[in-house]
C-alpha cells in the first residue's frame, strides 16, 4: 500500500498511548523538573558530597567550590581526587562582573536566589506530587494490564541474539517499521522497568533516609543505605541517572520522528507505515 505518488507507504495511525499514561506522564515531567531545579538549590547550601554516616569536610567524593587563578575568582570542581575547572557552571557562576561562589548555576535552580527554605518548600511540595502520581500509574497501569502487557518482556525478547540485535540497529538509529512499531522492543521496555521500578523508588527512599523525622520511625533506612550521608550522594546519583536517562530519552525521541512520538504522548495516536498485504499491489 502507497500513497497517490507511490513513493512513500501509506500511514496507519494506531492507539498507543492511554489517557491516564499521557496525563501521569506530563504531571512527571513538570514533577520531576521541579524537583531537580529545587533539588539543585538543596544541594547549593552545601555543594559537596560524602560517603558514610558523617561529612567528613576534607574528604568528599564530590564538590563544587570557588577558587582562585592569577587574583580571579574560578569555579573548581572535585571529582573522585581529580580537580576540573567548571567556571561559569559548577563552583563560580553569573554574569560578567557579578559572579558568584555557587554549585550550580542561578538558572538552574528554583528559586534562582539563594534561599534553601524556600527549596525545600518547592521539593517537598513537588516530592508529593511525583509520589502521589507514580502510585496512579502502577496502580493503572496493573489494572489496566499497560504494564503486563505493555511493559513485561516476552521470553523471546530476552534471546541474547535479539538483544544484540536491538542493540545494534539503535547504535545505528535503525528504528522498527510497521506492525514492529506497534510494540515497545526489548531496550525500551528493559530502560521503562529499570526506571520505574529501581531508579526513582531508590531516589524517593533515599530522599526519605535524609529526613530525621522518617529515620526516627524507619532507622533501617539508615543501615541499608550506609548512613546519612551516603544517602544523600545516592540521592544525587540517583537524580543524574534520571537526567541522563530523560536526555537519551529525548534524542532518541528526535531521532526515530519528534512529532509523531510528540502527537502520541498528546493525542495517544501513533503512526506506523502499513505494512503492504502479501501478494498484493503495492
Amino acid at each position: 500500500m502507497a500513497n497517490a505518488r507511490g513513493t512513500r507507504p501509506a500511514k496507519l495511525l494506531i492507539r498507543r498511548h492511554s489517557l491516564a499514561t499521557r496525563l501521569t506522564h506530563w504531571l512527571n515531567v513538570l514533577a520531576l523538573t521541579l524537583l531537580l531545579m529545587s533539588g539543585l538549590q538543596i544541594f547549593n547550601a552545601h555543594p559537596a558530597l560524602y560517603w558514610g554516616a558523617k561529612s567528613v569536610f576534607a574528604h568528599p567524593w564530590l564538590a563544587m567550590l570557588p577558587g582562585e587563578r592569577g587574583g580571579q575568582p574560578v569555579g573548581v570542581t572535585l571529582l573522585g581526587g581529580h580537580m576540573f575547572d567548571t567556571t561559569g557552571l559548577f563552583g563560580w557562576s553569573g554574569r560578567p562582573g557579578m559572579g558568584e561562589p555557587r554549585g550550580f548555576p542561578a538558572w538552574a535552580t528554583i528559586p534562582s536566589y539563594r534561599d534553601l527554605a524556600d527549596g525545600r518548600r518547592w521539593h517537598f511540595f513537588f516530592a508529593w506530587v511525583f509520589v502521589l502520581n507514580g502510585l496512579a500509574y502502577l496502580a493503572l497501569g496493573f489494572l489496566t494490564r499497560h504494564i503486563q502487557r505493555d511493559l513485561w518482556p516476552r521470553a523471546w525478547q530476552l534471546r541474547p541474539a535479539h538483544v544484540w540485535h536491538e542493540i545494534v540497529t539503535h547504535a545505528q538509529l535503525r528504528f522498527p517499521k510497521g506492525e514492529a512499531a506497534r510494540t515497545y522492543n526489548i531496550l525500551q521496555k528493559a530502560t521503562y522497568l529499570a526506571v520505574i521500578f529501581v531508579l526513582l523508588p531508590a531516589m524517593v527512599a533515599t530522599g526519605l533516609t535524609m529526613s530525621p523525622g522518617v529515620d526516627a520511625g524507619a532507622p533501617w533506612l539508615l543501615d541499608l543505605f550506609g548512613g546519612r550521608q551516603s544517602a544523600r550522594s545516592i540521592h544525587f546519583v540517583t537524580a543524574t541517572l534520571v537526567v541522563l536517562f530523560v536526555l537519551v530519552h529525548l534524542l532518541m525521541v528526535v531521532a526515530s520522528g519528534l512529532w509523531n512520538n510528540l502527537r502520541s504522548m498528546i493525542t495517544g495516536r501513533y503512526a506506523i507505515d502499513a505494512d503492504k498485504p502479501e501478494g498484493g499491489a503495492a
